[in-house]
């Protein structure tokens, strides 16, 4: 056996053997509330709840057949080739910027499809290497015109970061000034934070706080009735407020092309 073969048995045995995340679906649900807060030109703020997955990549949850509409995980809905797999795709993308994991463990916190519907603003991977040290943070922002960019975050010890913004989200911001992200890896609650700053100010926040649920099937039930048509609800309450910021007069900001980005975009 060639020495390549030999390190890739290895990779592909420790990540059998590494223990999945508590529950019979190796997965957790956090109930959360989120709230956007925009202080520039004008004040606006809105909160809403909802409820989020943390997964393995490689130990994607398979739900029984019954309960399977009101979550998937499909690499249709991420970054990278929707004929691969979750983690297929984050690595390759890594590996465009000189990251190898060495089959180390990658945690991701998003929504489900659910329902034939998901939406995620902001979909967050946690990725170690082989022996669990964490090694960075990718951040998979999409907006509400069917596009997505991926920002490779090198947070400090405290899950604090720094990113120049390249690509839009918001129509009534450009595409200019940077993030200051707060993101450290879940426990038993979730505390996301950031920041947009343009010329020195802070002109946007947004923060993610939950609490862990049990992921089982008493506990994605109950946060489906808690929250009915979650993903549906959060692209529904995204334009609701573009549609109120309209009404007070904020202009709408062009929205430049948004080049290819290699491992990302498909197209």
């Amino acid at each position: 056996m060639s020495s390549r073969a030999a390190h890739q048995e290895r990779t592909t045995a420790r990540a059998a053997a590494r223990s999945p995340l508590p529950g019979p679906w190796g997965a957790a649900l956090y109930d959360c509330r989120i709230a956007h807060v925009r202080t520039r030109p004008l004040r606006h703020a809105f909160t809403h709840r909802t409820y989020l997955w943390l997964i393995d990549l490689d130990h994607v949850p398979a739900l029984p057949a019954a309960l399977r509409p009101l979550a998937r995980f499909q690499a249709r809905d991420h970054l990278g080739d929707p004929d691969r797999s979750l983690r297929q795709n984050l690595d390759r993308y890594l590996a465009g910027h000189g990251v190898d994991l060495h089959g180390g463990q990658v945690l991701m916190l998003a929504h489900a499809r659910s329902v034939g519907h998901v939406f995620n603003p902001l979909t967050l991977y946690w990725c170690h290497d082989a022996d669990g040290t964490p090694v960075c943070t990718v951040a998979e922002v999409h907006n509400t015109y069917g596009q997505r960019h991926c920002y490779l975050l090198r947070p400090d010890a405290d899950g604090r970061s720094w990113t120049a913004k390249d690509f839009y989200v918001s129509p009534f911001f450009p595409v200019d000034g940077g993030y200051r992200m707060s993101v450290p890896r879940p426990d038993a609650a979730l505390r996301v934070t950031m920041h947009l700053e343009r010329e020195g100010d802070r002109v946007f926040t947004a923060t993610v706080r939950g609490s862990r649920r049990p992921a089982t099937p008493l506990g994605l039930l109950r946060a489906a009735v808690r929250h009915p048509l979650s993903t549906l609800v959060v692209s529904l309450h995204i334009r609701l407020q573009a549609l109120r910021l309209l009404a007070r007069g904020l202009p709408i900001q062009p929205r430049p092309d948004h080049p290819h980005q290699d491992g990302v975009t498909t197209r």
